[in-house]
């Protein structure tokens, strides 16, 4: 359900969930306060919480019969008994209609986009009595498998992963290779989403123009994310970090590996290479008398959290005016010109930005 004033510009907003809906085979609930601004009319604010109170009198049904889910990443991969675990490509629409059937021979019937991974799990009590006693199979995109039991609790988990066009059971969800995953999967201003540690170098940089764009880089991240959201960064140095702190924090190294020793041990286990001679990215050499990567990856010393290379979150001044604008502006990896002055809008001039692919590959050049 969406409300708007009338004449409040911000109404287009609810104008494109009623499009996005309507797409989809839904009319969207609409209140409208006639004449009415950016605020609530009296009479349609009534209307709105004689519905809400119904909404919630009703509740929520605890187990759905059927689930259409649509996800582009899979920082958001799960609704009800459906986990999304992989995705064929980020940033392209995945989706996933499911249905459970409690008579017949198959527990789950679903179709799928864009999805190499996933687990279907009811929790205890949630399948009928007579399914412990079953053969469980799923029906994935037409394909017929035999998936796991139901068990004496009525608890029922299984999980499949596709290979080509092929759906397979799989033991679990995680298959231990390196690959994008649900909470670790960019961009980089993912990796702000949990706990993180600045990392300022204590050695020489590699270059003095670069070594000085680091340090403007890395204060500017320590004042912004006090400024906008209310709280002090950790930070440390990098002579400082303990195995405690590779264990518990997505690690934000700044500064290159002559500069920074923890950048220095994971360096040549990175996508790219740095060196006095040559930023290297895909197979392009950038002049590092003036260039520095910006990179968000599974931090090679503990594969559960993320490094980050030189971001803190990548919106900037120009973006506080309106939370609409507060969204990511650079993806999973970037190169910057530090000849280009620091902006309101950006750390630089971008010379080249793209996403890794689902094994944390940069992209095949074109």
């Amino acid at each position: 359900m969406a409300y708007s004033g009338e004449i409040d510009k911000q109404k287009q907003a609810a104008d494109a969930m009623a499009r996005a809906l309507k797409a989809e085979g839904i009319e969207l609930t609409h209140i409208i306060g006639p004449k009415t601004g950016h605020s609530y009319h009296p009479e349609a604010k009534k209307e709105i919480n004689r519905r809400i109170d119904s909404i919630v009198d009703y509740g929520r049904q605890s187990t759905p019969f059927e689930i259409k889910f649509t996800t582009w990443t899979l920082r958001y991969h799960q609704l009800a008994w459906l986990t999304i675990d992989g995705l064929e490509e980020h940033w392209e629409r995945a989706r996933v209609n499911a249905e459970l059937f409690f008579l017949g021979d198959e527990l789950v019937i679903a179709d799928t986009k864009n999805v190499s991974a996933l687990t279907f799990a009811l929790p205890a009590g949630r399948t009928p009595r007579d399914w412990v006693t079953k053969k469980v199979k799923v029906s994935l995109d037409g394909q017929v498998i035999d998936a796991a039991p139901v068990l004496s609790d009525r608890s029922w988990t299984a999980h499949f992963r596709k290979a080509g066009n092929q759906w397979t059971k799989v033991d679990k969800a995680d298959d231990g290779t390196l690959r994008k995953r649900p909470g670790l999967q960019g961009p980089i201003d993912d990796a702000f989403m949990d706990s993180f540690l600045m990392v300022r170098p204590t050695g020489k940089a590699l270059n003095e123009k670069v070594g000085k764009w680091v340090e403007g880089e890395s204060q500017h991240a320590i004042d912004h994310w006090r400024q906008q959201f209310r709280g002090d960064a950790r930070v440390k140095n990098d002579d400082a970090v303990t195995d405690e702190d590779i264990a518990a924090h997505n690690l934000v190294l700044w500064g290159d590996p002559a500069s920074n020793q923890v950048l220095a041990k994971i360096m040549d286990k990175l996508p790219i290479r740095w060196s006095s001679k040559a930023v290297v990215v895909g197979g392009k050499e950038y002049d590092p008398a003036h260039h520095a990567p910006v990179l968000i990856y599974p931090n090679p010393l503990n594969p559960k959290r993320y490094v980050v290379l030189n971001s803190g979150f990548t919106y900037r001044e120009y973006d506080y005016l309106n939370n609409a604008r507060q969204v990511p502006k650079l993806p999973d990896f970037a190169v910057v010109d530090v000849n280009v002055p620091v902006s309101s809008r950006g750390p630089g001039g971008i010379v080249t930005a793209g996403f890794f692919n689902e094994h944390w590959e940069l992209p095949a050049a074109k």
